[in-house]
């Protein structure tokens, strides 16, 4: 399987790459792969774009946003195209954006399973990211021991097919 890995990534401290270091190596060693879109800064944008489109956004917002359009546009044709389930991390960090919010809502209407790991009290999260939830964990060792339960017979499952 191919799990995305949704979650903050702008408003984060450390652009969202610690909690997805933590889940990569869980999920490698189950046989799955994973795509990290806090890893692939380059996606589909030029040199130039990668170095200065966050400047852009005080400094030329038109130009700012034809370089985001191109980030969600690949983001999200890898979810639909690519993707066999995301997994999220829903942070403070996270909910001051909207990208998570988006590729979680649009994998849900695709029918892609969406596993959500909570770094909050599930109370303060909203409904609608919980409606798009098919399995909700209160913290990464409740994830883990789901992932060393469920994940592990899904890599067994596709091996007999």
């Amino acid at each position: 399987m191919l799990f995305y890995l949704a979650g903050s990534i702008e408003y984060s401290p450390d652009l969202g790459k610690g909690w997805r270091a933590e889940v990569t190596p869980l999920l490698k060693s189950l046989g799955h792969s994973v795509y990290d879109p806090a890893e692939d800064e380059q996606k589909n944008l030029t040199d130039t774009e990668v170095r200065e489109f966050r400047s852009w956004k005080k400094s030329d917002l038109p130009r700012f946003q034809q370089t985001i359009r191109k980030i969600i546009a690949y983001d999200l044709d890898r979810i639909e195209q690519q993707c066999d389930a995301v997994i999220c991390y829903w942070d403070r960090y996270a909910g001051r954006g909207a990208g998570t919010q988006g590729e979680l809502t649009f994998a849900h209407r695709l029918g892609i399973p969406v596993y959500l790991i909570c770094g909050m009290p599930v109370e303060e999260i909203s409904g609608w990211l919980l409606g798009c939830a098919a399995e909700v964990f209160t913290d990464f060792e409740d994830f883990r021991k789901f992932a060393g339960r469920s994940l592990a017979g899904e890599m067994a499952k596709q091996e007999s097919a």
